[in-house]
């Protein structure tokens, strides 16, 4: 009974943390720009601080959890602190402070998904269990926030967006009591790791390619509203495009795994790449809104499918000894640097031509990265054919 409470908890968990994010960030640079009257350039660089700001400090916490022996805590502690500190942008309405304020958010928000994802899966290691089954509720989260805080925004006002993102988050915290109280360390040997890994070509080309696709990715998460508005959206009309648009991933999530396993990692994650540029680029072409909305579940094919099939080939490319290692240098190109790189340079071109060539950056980032996901593949094909196995493409799906 305990454990059948505990598992409905994780999706509780996952459900409410996702909620709060995909409440706040979709609608966020529409606040930032309406309300704050902020230019592109500036939304830009205050929202791609966050990503650099969590690749430093996620480690950080990482020890702060191995020197304590306390995850749950530091976790329940984040939670609160991430919530609180959302709620600073209420106070403020000139860009120097706002982007202190951004700071201190990725600076708390860095923590919450290692740790809990840690904790969870070493709970779905133990008892033998899907950790997909857990992690799926956070899209379902991601996506219901998105028409909800957008349909309420439109009836009060855009500043509703901060209040859900708090309290929800602190929801979480007090569904976190249930977590369990692992210890958990994210060392990581950087020197020796990085020696090994750079002496391995595909490896770096992905990271590359990783880089390219995944920046686009997340970036979308801030221009998109931006984009549907461009187009004749109302604030609830842009929630809606992220409900049908985070919606999709759900099922492409739970059959992610065995495509994997039947195509291989590194061609679903090529497929996956190819669908995301194509449609970076029909956005960049201006169409009318009712094709945004019906374009919107392309992102099942594309974020769905790409950041498993990612992380499988990562995990099973790497050296067994530097797979910890690989796994967060994967991280840190991706949704570090390259959701820095994307949000920073989206904003400034926003500036000084529109919306629509923002999206053309973007067409042009992912079809770039999904030329040399391609190369990549034809490496692994001439070394599989010079050592007549199959790896790394063809391992199982790990969740």
């Amino acid at each position: 009974m305990a454990d059948r409470r505990i598992q409905i908890n994780f999706r509780l968990f996952y459900f409410l943390v996702f909620w709060a994010l995909g409440g706040l960030y979709p609608l966020l640079g529409i606040y930032l720009k309406d309300e704050i009257r902020l230019s592109g350039s500036q939304i830009g660089t205050l929202l791609s601080i966050g990503p650099i700001v969590m690749v430093i400090t996620q480690p950080v916490w990482g020890m702060i959890c191995d020197w304590t022996g306390r995850s749950r805590t530091v976790l329940i502690a984040t939670l609160l602190a991430t919530g609180g500190v959302g709620l600073g942008y209420l106070f403020f309405d000139h860009y120097i402070p706002l982007l202190v304020v951004a700071a201190f958010l990725a600076l708390f928000q860095s923590a919450i998904i290692p740790l809990s994802d840690t904790l969870i899966v070493n709970y779905a290691v133990q008892h033998r269990l899907d950790y997909g089954s857990f992690r799926l509720w956070g899209a379902v989260g991601f996506a219901a926030a998105g028409f909800a805080m957008g349909w309420l925004s439109e009836r009060i006002d855009l500043t509703v967006i901060f209040y859900g993102f708090a309290f929800t988050l602190w929801a979480g915290a007090a569904s976190a009591r249930w977590m369990p109280q692992d210890r958990v360390t994210w060392r990581v040997d950087m020197r020796s790791g990085l020696s090994r890994l750079i002496r391995l070509p595909r490896f770096m080309l992905f990271l590359l390619a990783t880089f390219l696709v995944f920046g686009p990715t997340f970036a979308n998460n801030t221009y998109m509203g931006l984009l549907f508005q461009s187009t004749g959206a109302t604030t609830a009309g842009v929630g809606l495009g992220f409900l049908l648009a985070a919606g999709s991933e759900v099922p492409f999530m739970k059959v992610a795994g065995p495509w994997i396993r039947r195509q291989g990692a590194l061609a679903v994650a090529l497929f996956a790449a190819a669908v995301a540029g194509l449609r970076w680029i029909f956005y960049a072409s201006g169409p009318d809104l009712l094709w945004l909305y019906l374009t919107s579940g392309v992102q099942g094919f594309s974020t769905g499918l790409f950041i498993p099939a990612a992380l499988m080939y990562v995990q099973s490319a790497a050296p067994k000894e530097v797979k910890t290692t690989a796994v967060s240098l994967y991280t840190a190109a991706g949704t570090g640097l390259g959701h820095w790189f994307c949000t920073l340079f989206g904003g400034w071109i926003l500036d000084r031509f529109d919306i629509f060539a923002t999206y053309l950056f973007f067409g042009i980032l992912t079809g770039t990265g999904t030329l040399i996901l391609w190369i990549v593949q034809r490496l692994e094909r001439a070394e599989t054919g010079k050592t007549g196995s199959d790896r790394p493409t063809k391992q199982a799906f790990p969740f």
